[in-house]
């Protein structure tokens, strides 16, 4: 009965996370502008009301028996993973003060809208004092939940377990070193035809290509729905109800149709989370105290990045679905052919803009994130120095110059979302994409064959399979050895980049 009663509770708990991001996905999508102080203000009171219900008495008594009701199971069985799931967010829990868990959660609407105003505004000075809170409330959140060498960490195994700062400089270094020849190859290039990219495309008819992407990957709609924002996101609201956004832009067609494609990605992998875990601990952080089902946000991110780049930015793709764009877009695309389109938006230029970035840059503006939240976490860097220091940084990585701060500093949704910690998930999502991908040529019978004629069905199954059906049972790792019989490693990431975009791809 120990076990019963723990699951009523956390379908309770599953119930107010789901109602917070509801809130969440309003406060980006359709809230008015003099909604934000009062929906942060409601945002935290649910966000305080989700983490009593975790640590309170009948809880913890539940979980108790759980405990003992499960310890004869197989280490990794869904019912005793789900009860060390509980046991390790209660004991977490305890350990940070509830006004602060408040606090950090209903920062994020008012922050959100103040980042707005600042991109808008093109003034970082607006945006400031809520990341100035925003740093300062990270901080405190860091000394109470613990770290062993750095404040850094506590923030980054919210979104990605048992990594850290030390761990990923490890890895971004060899990254860097790796990345470097390919990059220089690439640049080296003849520069394709762009100029298409800029012509004009309605934002009507890119709603409804975005529709038709969505078909292609067996996203439903029926259990989801894509809206515009002004950055992309995905939020599951239990599997039944699992939404997109993606972000029009007239004059550059590239950013709805790969924002798209992205966050069909994240959408897969929680649509196809097992019903069984629907409300469960296996369905929820219940650490991080959000509605969603996969095991870490790198493991996501891997979902999305192959969905987006392995698939939706190669040669066959649009050999196949270029006459989506051309119908929807006959003027600006009339003359345009699937192969020049292919070279545009595969073409390696350095830029200020992390979601336009193609593929061999991208992870240098990951990597220069992640450097500027260690040192604002350690207080070596002020907030009022982020400007300066992040225009230095590209300058340093990439050659590029910063000219505004919406197109520098202020142009992710992350910091006004207290989300710090987070950005190292996208670089573990491409290496992780790039092992998955790999697996799957090798273990799907005729996988390539498939792909070339479109049929995406087999690649989905393996992914279904290997990935979005465990929730949260099995930690990143776990997945992949299940999967591809390894840890992360960084070897075919960098063997994929090679093959695309190395002098042998020329």
């Amino acid at each position: 009965m120990s076990l019963a009663a723990l699951s009523e509770r956390l379908h309770a708990i599953n119930d107010i996370l789901c109602a917070i991001a509801l809130l969440l996905w309003d406060s980006r999508v359709a809230m008015p502008a003099g909604g934000a102080e009062t929906r942060g203000a409601q945002i935290a009171t649910l966000t305080r009301l989700a983490r009593d219900h975790l640590v309170d008495d009948a809880t913890r008594r539940a979980l108790e028996g759980a405990l003992k009701q499960t310890a004869g199971l197989p280490a990794d069985s869904a019912s005793r993973r789900m009860v060390e799931h509980v046991r390790a967010a209660v004991d977490f829990h305890r350990r940070i003060p509830a006004g602060l868990a408040a606090r950090r959660a209903g920062m994020r609407a008012s922050a959100n809208r103040a980042w707005d105003a600042a991109k808008s505004a093109n003034d970082f000075a607006l945006f400031a004092p809520y990341l100035s809170e925003t740093i300062e409330a990270a901080r405190a959140f860091a000394d109470a939940a613990g770290f062993a060498a750095h404040p850094y960490d506590a923030l980054i195994q919210l979104y990605e377990p048992d990594e850290t700062i030390k761990d990923l400089r490890r890895l971004f270094a060899a990254l860097r070193e790796g990345l470097q020849p390919i990059l220089r190859s690439a640049i080296d290039r003849p520069a394709p035809r762009r100029d298409f990219l800029s012509r004009d495309c309605p934002e009507t008819e890119q709603r409804a290509l975005a529709g038709r992407l969505a078909r292609l990957f067996d996203y439903d709609q029926a259990r989801g729905r894509i809206d515009a924002s002004v950055h992309p996101f995905e939020i599951s609201l239990t599997r039944q109800d699992v939404r997109i956004t993606t972000h029009y832009r007239s004059d550059f067609l590239a950013t709805s149709l790969f924002g798209t494609l992205h966050e069909i990605g994240h959408a897969l992998y929680e649509q196809n989370v097992d019903p069984a875990y629907s409300r469960s601990a296996l369905a929820s952080d219940l650490i991080g105290l959000y509605a969603v089902g996969g095991t870490s946000f790198g493991a996501h991110e891997s979902q999305s990045r192959l969905i987006e780049n392995h698939l939706g930015r190669s040669l066959c793709f649009w050999q196949l679905h270029f006459d989506l764009v051309r119908q929807a877009f006959p003027q600006a695309m009339g003359d345009v052919s699937a192969a020049e389109f292919y070279a545009a938006i595969s073409a390696t230029k350095p830029g200020p803009i992390r979601i336009e970035a193609d593929e061999l840059t991208y992870d240098f503006h990951i990597m220069l994130r992640v450097e500027l939240e260690a040192d604002l976490m350690a207080g070596r860097l002020q907030v009022a120095d982020i400007p300066e220091a992040w225009n230095s940084a590209m300058r340093e990585a990439l050659g590029v110059e910063i000219e505004e701060d919406r197109f520098g500093c202020l142009q992710d949704i992350h910091w006004s979302s207290g989300m710090i910690g987070s950005f190292c998930t996208y670089t573990i999502g491409n290496v992780m994409a790039a092992q998955l991908q790999q697996a799957a040529l090798a273990q799907v019978p005729d996988l390539a064959s498939h792909l070339a004629c479109g049929d995406y069905r087999p690649l989905l199954a393996f992914l279904r399979d290997a990935i979005w059906q465990h929730g949260r049972r099995f930690s990143r790792d776990e997945l992949l050895e299940r999967a591809t019989g390894r840890r992360l490693e960084l070897a075919p990431y960098l063997t994929y980049l090679a093959a695309k975009y190395g002098p042998r791809a020329a």
